[in-house]
């Protein structure tokens, strides 16, 4: 027939069944225990009100068990000790109807931090009650039916699937090999806690899922953006010197009257290679855009720091500044490294001093541009100009901070001081060399 399996042949559900179960039995392994600080479930954090959602929810939840278990277990022993069992002609003492009656009911306390182990011992507590001659007529005690159904969901919710299996056979298996006649009843019960696991396991799944999907996306979305900074800035820089040397190539020649035909050549292979190298870099810019295609847009340099300080300035800040030397033929990189660094400086302050008086001086010599923002005391800022931003607001695109601003200015071989000033305030120095080649 086409179910059947061919002699020899291992029935892979036997297989499935026999590993089930010896997981269960032995080699399973439950997820690890939830902390016992973590928080309380959203609907449950009224009880700060009653002052008990103070405390941490796991620590709240196993003292509960553990109070819950010792008042089953305090029942549980007296229905053993009732005068008709007692007095009994079978009956072992009192000391063993306690250890009957803590061996089923106390899995209920272990089963939070220790699922698998708790069915395990419910399950063996369970099987020496249904062997024992005494008590007679007792198949289940209800706080040991209680235990073992409560550990049966949590083995559900916190183990795989193959464990949850192997447990779901061993129950069904014992619930009718010990008493066939309620075997029907228990078993519908026991459908009750694996149903509602499987559901509660299932929505933890799928919101692990979406919280690490979440995360992806975010770790992508940071990637993205550093991609698409590192192509601005190498477009600005790196290109800028690529065009050049193109440009300066296929002008060499008309220069000089009499060049010898080889070192045309030489120029014009020059300009050849520089032009293919531009090529491929934008090709490879292209690459480290976004997906959308969002253009490398210039990045900005000192020709935009009258902007700059205007936008300070309507955000309550009483800015000076003060320029010295060549400032418009800055080498891109360095244009690029001071703008960002005066930028961030404005920012610091109107997020720490606002309204304060600021002095902005930036100056250059032959090899080195000068960069220095002190500021004053906060002052008594007052509300937005017209058009302005609030006292306070930071300038967008910083957002580094000193670190940023150092890492900036020692990428170029510079140095960038900050620290309080005596009048209480605070000032940011930085020195950023101009290469000898960028210079020529």
């Amino acid at each position: 027939m086409a179910g059947d399996t061919s002699e020899g042949e291992p029935n892979p559900l036997r297989a499935v069944l026999w590993k089930g179960i010896a997981a269960a039995a032995v080699t399973g392994r439950a997820e690890p225990a939830p902390p016992l600080d973590r928080p309380w479930p959203a609907g449950l954090r009224w009880t700060r009100f009653l002052g008990i959602g103070r405390l941490p929810f796991g620590l709240v939840t196993n003292l509960f068990w553990i109070v819950l278990t010792i008042l089953i277990i305090t029942g549980t022993n007296s229905m053993l000790r009732e005068p008709v069992r007692s007095q009994a002609a079978d009956y072992p003492g009192d000391g063993t109807a306690l250890l009957l009656a803590v061996l089923v009911t106390a899995p209920l306390a272990l089963r939070d931090r220790h699922p698998l182990a708790a069915w395990r011992m419910s399950f063996a507590g369970l099987a020496v009650l249904s062997l024992s001659p005494w008590p007679a007529g007792i198949e289940y005690t209800e706080g040991g039916a209680f235990a073992a159904l409560m550990c049966v969901y949590t083995v559900t919710v916190r183990c795989s699937r193959d464990v949850t299996l192997g447990v779901a056979t061993l129950s069904f298996a014992g619930v009718w090999i010990k008493d066939p006649e309620s075997a029907p009843g228990a078993s519908m019960l026991l459908l009750v806690p694996l149903a509602v696991g499987y559901a509660v396991r299932v929505r933890r799944t799928s919101r692990r899922e979406l919280a690490e999907q979440e995360r992806r996306h975010q770790d992508a979305e940071a990637v993205l953006m550093e991609r698409q900074r590192i192509a601005r800035e190498m477009h600005d820089v790196v290109a800028h010197h690529m065009s050049m040397i193109a440009i300066q190539a296929e002008a060499a020649p008309y220069k000089v009257e009499a060049l010898p035909d080889e070192t045309r050549r030489d120029l014009a292979e020059i300009r050849s290679t520089a032009l293919d190298a531009l090529t491929e870099m934008r090709r490879i810019l292209g690459v480290l855009r976004a997906e959308d295609g969002v253009e490398t847009a210039p990045q900005p340099g000192l020709e935009r720091l009258d902007e700059l300080v205007s936008n300070a300035r309507a955000a309550g800040l009483r800015v000076e500044t003060r320029l010295d030397g060549d400032l418009d033929r800055l080498p891109p990189g360095v244009a690029l490294t001071a703008y960002r660094i005066l930028q961030e400086a404005l920012s610091n302050v109107m997020r720490h001093a606002p309204g304060s008086r600021v002095t902005v001086e930036v100056s250059r010599d032959d090899a080195i541009v000068w960069l220095s923002v002190v500021n004053g005391p906060p002052g008594a800022a007052g509300g937005p100009r017209p058009g302005g931003r609030a006292p306070g607001s930071p300038l967008p695109g910083g957002g580094h901070g000193l670190v940023g601003m150092r890492e900036r200015a020692a990428a170029l071989g510079g140095a960038l001081t900050a620290g309080p000033t005596p009048e209480g305030g605070f000032a940011v120095t930085a020195d950023l060399p101009v290469s000898a080649r960028e210079r020529t």
